[in-house]
């Protein structure tokens, strides 16, 4: 019976563990396809990196100024931007003006508010 509680006791200790530890804004993912962003309009919460793989046969690029800037991406090349303040933001490829896309970015609450 001792062992028993000790277990119990042991599983309540790492469950209050893992409840206390802060969970990670979920990552998120564009696709570029057939010159276009997908999704092309993209929500997530402060926190979240978005990541950008080019799927086309030639280079792109994701610009938001002033602090967003890719160098172009060939095939399969990806690029990562985290964003840490809630607002949205528009972006385009330079080298295909016409291809746009938005992200906007919701405030950080609960367990997944950056630390």
């Amino acid at each position: 019976m001792t062992g028993m509680i000790a277990r119990l006791a042991l599983a309540a200790a790492i469950f209050a563990a893992l409840a206390a530890t802060p969970a990670r804004a979920a990552d998120a993912a564009v696709k570029i396809s057939n010159f276009t962003f997908d999704p092309p309009q993209l929500t997530v919460k402060a926190g979240t990196t978005v990541t950008w793989t080019n799927d086309d046969d030639i280079p792109h690029t994701v610009v938001s100024p002033p602090s967003i800037r890719s160098k172009p991406l060939d095939s399969e090349d990806k690029f990562s931007f985290t964003f840490t303040t809630p607002g949205t933001y528009k972006y385009f490829c330079s080298l295909h003006p016409h291809m746009t896309g938005t992200i906007v970015v919701e405030a950080a609450t609960g367990d997944n508010a950056p630390k």
